[in-house]
């Protein structure tokens, strides 16, 4: 029997799948069709959100491991113009990509994860090392085109802590510093050296330390310049075995620095270093921006003629009748001289200002005599009043003297002439007392000027205190130098230390009288060389033939090896100032002769240019003696020559320094040449091999423009 159904039943049994070939037929009646699609779009819809879910997430990947990667990026270094920052130190590279400069933080790494850049990407600031708080910042700048600087500042927050940062110089040659027992040109190291005071010292007592000329200031062949600022308690140490560090390190703990008063010893290390586009234009750079330029020059005698001192050949045996003899032998045999120093022990006790009545029974005749005779005459003087001085006495009732840690009691200190106390120059009074000292010499004896010998840190105390605290020691050394300038034009100081404006020359350290780098005939130019780059310019070198010390003397003990003798005596001769003690006429007559043919030759070639190159120094600070990269700073071989140097631009100097040596090798940089004997030379830069230098001869070359 046929059954029939309406149309919602058929839907109902369809729904329920109870009649699938029903369910079949009716999905392809027409009527139905947009039923269908309904059901298509509602199937559709949860699809494509999960295509589009899916998209995101992969999107949001992509984002998360581009942040994550320049995370790590960011955690690994910092770029601020051309230094690359580290946690363990930083580059300086050229556009070449070549390493200038290298910094490591020797004493502790810095967190990279606590330091932000700004937005201009100039400057980073970080907060920790390790564990520890700290602040350190890196700043770039650029005062001129050619000049990029950056300023390093690690401030602790950690009492008596240390810093310690390390420069490698095993890719460079490296210049300034400061005066050394054994000076070369450029700067060697060797060994392990731990860090000690960079603070003024006597290199001739202690051989291993920095001598009284010093500046926190070094320059390099890649033309790279460092400058330590003055609040740092700089020690320097070095490892040549480690790429050639040479390592910048601030403590206060067992150290002769002190922090400010008022301030807790909480470490800080912070230097400029600048990079520019030659040798020449960083010196200057640096030079102009942290050295103040000579006020004015000393006296023109002082350049153009002979000082005659009365030491390496008296030494403390000095008196009347030698003085006189000494001064009647200099005009017989018709030498020039700017004038005459006595030296040691003319007073009756270290500290005393007078002459010995014993050893100058009529000084004042003496000194009258002298001065009828044409001879100005200068004194030695010193910081130093010994116990046994009567002046000693005064000094401690007056408080004169440098005290222990206690303020008490004077602390006493042993300098090559016994037991004493040394003058506090931070005391106005002890000062207005040195100085009324000096003027009495002047207004009674008519002495024109002194000679300023000691004043290093090495002869204060281990433990001292002063008038005004002294934060850095070496300001001890500075204010004594500032003394001389009322005396300046035909004074002479040991020590320099920001006294670059004081128109003093400054002596060189005692030389021996031996041929080699340490403190004889081969150190004088490395030494000249450094004390210019310092912005030094009037030099003084020691004596001609140096001091003759027992033990410390090539040849015989009484005066200098002959040959010394002669190639000391010609170098000289082409320096800013000549100084004899030992004379020629304890020789023969053919170091006579040839001490002669010199002293002309320095007053017709040499004095027209050094003159006025002192004049000019006073307007540009540019030094008078000058590395031959002056003209060449780009010159690898001119960046390394030790035995040449320039008067100026224009004039090169290659004295012999060796030995039994009557011809020696000759850099000449790019230009015309014209040797001393008339020799034209155009095919440069070149090395001219054993070139002819007789015993008489200096060898010297006029750049022709």
């Amino acid at each position: 029997m046929l059954h029939s159904y309406r149309r919602d039943q058929l839907q109902r049994r369809a729904g329920r799948g109870e009649n699938s070939q029903v369910d079949a037929m009716y999905q392809v009646v027409p009527g139905n069709l947009p039923a269908a699609r309904e059901k298509q779009s509602k199937e559709v819809k949860p699809l494509i959100c999960t295509i589009l879910l899916g998209l995101l997430l992969v999107i949001a990947a992509v984002v998360a491991w581009c942040y994550y990667t320049a995370s790590l990026k960011k955690l690994n270094s910092f770029k601020i113009d051309q230094l690359e920052l580290y946690k363990d130190g930083f580059f300086i590279k050229n556009t070449a990509n070549m390493v200038l400069f290298e910094m490591g933080f020797k004493s502790a790494p810095i967190d990279l994860e606590s330091c932000f850049q700004d937005e201009a990407g100039n400057e980073v600031n970080c907060t920790k090392s390790g564990e520890e708080k700290v602040d350190f910042f890196v700043k770039a700048f650029k005062p001129k085109d050619t000049i990029t600087c950056y300023n390093i500042e690690w401030k602790t927050v950690i009492l008596d802590s240390v810093v310690e940062h390390c420069m490698h110089w095993a890719d460079g040659h490296w210049y300034g510093g400061a005066e050394t027992s054994t000076q070369h040109w450029p700067i060697k190291i060797s060994g392990v050296m731990d860090p000690k005071p960079y603070v003024t010292g006597d290199v001739y007592s202690i051989r291993d330390g920095f001598g009284g000329i010093l500046e926190r200031y070094w320059i390099s062949s890649k033309s790279v310049a460092v400058r330590v600022n003055d609040s740092v308690p700089l020690h320097i140490g070095w490892n040549s075995s480690d790429k050639e560090a040479f390592c910048l390190h601030a403590r206060y703990k067992d150290s002769p620095f002190q922090p400010t008063t008022g301030q807790q010893p909480f470490v800080e290390l912070s230097y400029q270093v600048c990079i520019g586009s030659d040798l020449k234009i960083i010196h200057r750079y640096m030079a102009k921006k942290h050295f103040r330029k000579p006020e004015i020059t000393p006296s023109e005698f002082m350049f153009r003629y002979p000082k005659w001192s009365t030491w390496a050949l008296f030494k403390t045996e000095v008196n009347q009748d030698k003085v006189l003899r000494y001064a009647e032998k200099i005009k017989k045999y018709q030498f020039n001289f700017s004038h005459i120093e006595i030296d040691d022990q003319y007073s009756s006790s270290y500290g005393e200002f007078n002459f010995d009545p014993v050893k100058f029974p009529n000084a004042s005749e003496l000194l009258q005599k002298l001065r009828d005779d044409g001879f100005q005459v200068t004194l030695w003087v010193h910081p130093f009043v010994n116990y046994n001085s009567p002046s000693f006495i005064k000094g401690v009732e007056n408080s004169y003297f440098v005290m222990d840690p206690s303020g008490r009691f004077p602390a006493f200190v042993e300098w090559w002439n016994g037991i004493a106390a040394v003058l506090d120059f931070t005391n106005p009074e002890t000062t207005d007392w040195f100085q009324k000292k000096l003027e009495y010499l002047r207004s009674k004896y008519g002495i024109v000027s002194f000679k300023f010998d000691a004043g290093e840190t090495s002869y204060l105390p281990a433990k001292f205190s002063t008038h005004k605290p002294l934060s850095d020691p070496s300001l001890f050394s500075k204010l004594y130098a500032k003394i001389a300038a009322s005396y300046c034009m035909l004074a002479e100081v040991r020590v320099g230390y920001h006294t670059q404006n004081l128109p003093c020359f400054v002596r060189m350290i005692d030389r021996d009288s031996v041929w080699g780098y340490e403190l004889g005939l081969k150190s004088l130019i490395p030494t000249v060389l450094t004390m210019g780059i310092l912005g030094y310019p009037f030099i003084l070198p020691d004596m001609i033939g140096g001091n003759v010390y027992p033990n410390k003397t090539d040849g015989l003990d009484e005066i200098p090896d002959r040959e010394l003798y002669i190639r000391w005596l010609e170098l000289s001769a082409f320096l800013p100032a000549m100084q004899f003690s030992i004379p020629p006429w304890l020789y023969d007559e053919e170091v006579l002769k040839i001490a002669h043919k010199f002293t002309q030759l320095r007053e017709s070639l040499v004095m027209p240019l050094m003159l006025r190159l002192a004049e000019e120094t006073t307007k540009t600070g540019n030094p008078i003696i000058r590395p031959l990269w002056w003209i060449a700073p780009n010159d690898k071989v001119a960046q390394k020559v030790d035995t040449q140097f320039l008067i100026g631009d224009y004039l090169m100097v290659a004295p012999i320094l060796e030995k039994g040596k009557e011809a020696r090798d000759i850099y000449l940089p790019d230009g015309k040449w014209q040797s001393f004997n008339g020799d034209l030379f155009d095919k440069t830069p070149n090395l001219l091999t054993d070139f002819a230098v007789d015993l008489d001869e200096v060898a010297y070359f006029i750049r022709m423009i």
